[in-house]
């Protein structure tokens, strides 16, 4: 293993920003030595990395991705190998993918099968939720299994009636199992049965355009099921975390939750931050490029969701990675906005959009790494060894140009799908250089990392409970 050294940069995790060297080891961070203490560990490296003028930050920790994941008759084009390796190029050094329980089946095979699509696959760090489609007796029993073995976070859906909805006596039913193991349960908070008959209304009536997804979908069906959830989660006694908040009024029962004292806890995509339903509505049925749920909202939205970021109220920015291609996927949905592939690519572009709310001045530099890197690894049980760069910490460091300047495109993106949800937009900020436990993935703008260097991470239970 080689002995590495950062030298010259400024390292900004959530905790500080401090002009720094750091001293990297058998893959783990050794130490960390202020510029004005004169100590000079150049001869003692076998690598030196010239970081003046960039930020150090720590690698990435996308904690909510969709690879090769089943929807609509299709699947989501990316693999865990040509997805973990866009995550690298993007600056992000971990995911947490969701492995998915078959209605009758158990959550063994679910967890066994994914862990066949990811084993010597990945080019980056990888742990798994669990999704539960079927929550019964035997169901709730392996959830205690599944926790001790570190798979200890649990997605339930409010949405998508026929194939992953719960209704709320079986939430209730694995909330209070989480409440006794340690679980977390991650929630999608949607109306789906209400949403359903819009949806039905909409086509009878001719409204069959992607821009009509959004519609049916209205956000007081996301605050509703929003709220519900954490009525849920009260009862029960459990720790709550709503995912991908998209609407106003979903973050005021958030915030009305936590100003509680509540442990119940947001997250938001970016992009909910940077698209709307202009978006959706692109003619000639561009808007399908967008078609994801919860939906883009309209543009007003994005203010409370920059304010609940800073605010704390979301706590979590990830990106519900989940690509299809425009061409021979998303286009399912002609004449039936129904039948679209619900989700966007974006686990390359997180970090790069994150830093351009630092330039805009949403967000400062350590929100951001709070954001993106801290706050997702002490929710989901990776803290200390991911999301920071201290002493013992896994070597997951970026190397980050805050001054270069990039067009997104998806003539330049490593994600496997034929478009880019943000396709054009300048932005300042990007990666140069990406280590994975202390090795090299990306360097100067080359990937030089190999499938299988990827390792899985068991967790362990939330590390953010209040």
């Amino acid at each position: 293993m080689t002995s590495t050294l950062i030298r010259g940069g400024l390292v900004v995790t959530a905790a500080e920003e401090t002009h720094a060297d750091v001293l990297v080891d058998h893959g783990r961070v050794v130490a960390l030595f202020a510029r004005d203490t004169g100590t000079d560990l150049t001869p003692g490296a076998d690598r030196v990395i010239d970081a003046t003028g960039k930020y150090v930050i720590p690698g990435g920790v996308d904690a909510h991705t969709h690879m090769e994941m089943p929807f609509g008759g299709t699947y989501a084009s990316d693999t865990f190998e040509t997805g973990t390796r866009a995550a690298a190029w993007g600056g992000t050094t971990t995911i947490v993918d969701f492995a998915i329980q078959g209605v009758g089946k158990s959550l063994r095979e679910g967890l066994d099968a994914w862990h066949a699509k990811a084993d010597g696959r990945c080019a980056v760090d990888y742990g798994f939720h669990m999704i539960l489609a079927d929550v019964n007796d035997r169901t709730l029993k392996e959830m205690d299994t599944l926790v001790e073995e570190g798979v200890t976070s649990f997605k339930l859906f409010m949405a998508y009636p026929g194939v992953f909805y719960s209704d709320d006596g079986k939430i209730l039913r694995a909330m209070q199992r989480a409440a006794v193991n340690g679980g977390l349960i991650m929630m999608h908070a949607e109306n789906g049965i209400a949403i359903d008959v819009l949806v039905e209304q909409a086509l009878a009536a001719g409204k069959t355009d992607p821009r009509y997804h959004g519609e049916v979908r209205k956000a007081l069906l996301e605050a509703e099921a929003t709220h519900r959830a954490i009525q849920l989660s009260r009862v029960a006694g459990s720790p709550l975390y709503v995912v991908h908040v998209s609407a106003t009024e979903a973050v005021e029962e958030l915030a009305r939750a936590r100003d509680l004292g509540l442990n119940v806890f947001g997250e938001t995509c970016p992009q909910y931050l940077f698209l709307s339903t202009d978006n959706l509505a692109e003619p000639d049925f561009e808007g399908a490029k967008y078609v994801c749920s919860t939906p883009l909202r309209p543009v007003e939205h994005q203010a409370a969701l920059w304010r609940g970021l800073r605010t704390n109220d979301l706590s979590v920015v990830s990106t519900d990675h989940c690509p299809f291609c425009f061409t021979g996927q998303k286009d399912l949905g002609r004449g039936d906005f129904s039948r679209i592939p619900n989700g966007l690519p974006g686990v390359e572009n997180r970090m790069d959009l994150l830093h351009q709310a630092v330039v805009d001045g949403h967000i400062t530099r350590r929100r951001w790494i709070e954001l993106a890197c801290a706050t997702p690894a002490r929710m989901f049980g990776l803290h200390p060894r991911k999301g920071t760069i201290a002493p013992g910490a896994d070597a997951d460091i970026v190397v980050y140009d805050p001054r270069a300047e990039q067009v997104i495109s998806a003539e330049t993106h490593h994600m496997n799908v034929d478009y880019s949800a943000y396709e054009g937009r300048r932005i300042t900020g990007r990666v140069e250089t990406v280590l994975s436990r202390g090795e090299l993935v990306i360097e100067g703008r080359e990937f030089v990392g190999r499938a299988g260097h990827g390792q899985y991470q068991p967790r362990g239970t939330c590390q953010y409970l209040l």
